[in-house]
């Protein structure tokens, strides 16, 4: 067994909760656990903690929420700690140097891509949208950049068709956990080896946003279909729907599949609608939903979503809107 590090570890969401779980599992000692200042979440907007918090407070861990690390007394205040090293996962702000040298090891992160590619916020969503063929995470120490540190360790899983950037969350969250502690048992006995990144390699994963969330057409099937696995859980693949009354409802898509099989339909006709889903016309093949989501509704599958709204997804419509043929089967 390695030594012990002295490990202040700062991360938020639930994938950053599951690396501080393995962290207080080990042999090593998380002395300080730093995460955002609360946030107002749900319908009576209470301040609500984030996962690392929660779990550092079940465990008796010290919490740091320093809003930035401007402040001389925050930098103070985690260079008391006298740590080891500092693990960042997900932590979402950015590390001045004085924080990146204040610990003897200095920081390492967990990034949920394999560096050079995807660099950014939104590595996971971005290399399905991509759709590149594998992913994995990255152990790298931390330098001013934005991931752009040494790489120390890689662990790869494949992507395949039925992935969502969920279904990657998790796969990503088993595969990082082990990949760290093998990394810091290393780093304990100056075993570690960091390697540069390739800059020519890299990529930018840039923050996903809702407008782009919206289908377009215009686009490939194979593409389409891409971006609505990407977006799920979050922003969520749409489609904006006009009704007869001219009223605009936004309709979510959870669940699609697709074809290459070319056709003579113009992108967003509607090529056929039954039990089996939507196909619709695409610049390149065509897409079928499977699973949509009406404005205050619960997610349902298309077959049950036609018994109640047929007209609306009438043959050789336009998706996006009631047509003329949709009310003369009225």
């Amino acid at each position: 067994m390695s030594k012990a590090l002295k490990i202040i570890f700062a991360g938020t969401p639930d994938f950053a909760a599951q690396h501080l779980t393995a962290l207080i599992n080990s042999h090593h000692d998380v002395v300080a656990v730093y995460c955002p200042p609360d946030k107002r979440a749900g319908r009576g907007k209470k301040l609500t903690a984030c996962a690392t918090k929660n779990l550092a407070i079940a465990h008796d861990i010290i919490v740091e929420q320093p809003t930035n690390f401007k402040d001389a007394g925050d930098q103070e205040k985690l260079a008391s700690y006298n740590a080891d090293i500092m693990v960042v996962v997900a932590y979402g702000l950015l590390l001045p140097t004085v924080i990146l040298e204040a610990p003897r090891l200095g920081c390492v992160n967990v990034h949920g891509s394999i560096l050079p590619k995807w660099r950014g916020a939104a590595p996971i969503q971005r290399s399905l949208e991509a759709g590149d063929k594998e992913t994995g995470v990255t152990i790298m120490q931390m330098d001013k950049g934005l991931d752009t540190g040494d790489m120390i360790a890689k662990a790869t899983c494949d992507i395949t068709l039925q992935d969502t950037s969920a279904s990657l969350y998790e796969k990503l969250a088993n595969l990082g956990p082990a990949a760290l502690l093998s990394t810091l048992d290393l780093m304990a006995e100056n075993k570690h080896h960091a390697e540069p990144q390739d800059n020519s390699l890299s990529t930018y994963a840039a923050k996903l946003n809702k407008e782009e969330a919206e289908l377009n057409w215009q686009l490939p099937a194979a593409e389409l279909h891409r971006k609505i696995r990407a977006y799920i859980p979050w922003p969520v693949a749409q489609l904006t729907f006009t009704d007869e009354k001219q009223t605009e409802h936004r309709i979510r898509v959870w669940q699609a599949s697709y074809s290459d099989e070319a056709h003579d339909y113009m992108p967003g006709t509607i090529i056929s609608a039954n039990k089996n889903g939507i196909t619709v016309a695409t610049a390149s093949g065509s897409l079928c939903l499977e699973s949509l989501q009406l404005p205050g509704k619960k997610p349902l599958a298309v077959r049950d979503i036609l018994n109640g709204k047929a007209l609306w997804f009438a043959e050789k419509s336009n998706i996006n809107s009631v047509t003329s043929n949709n009310l003369s089967e009225k």
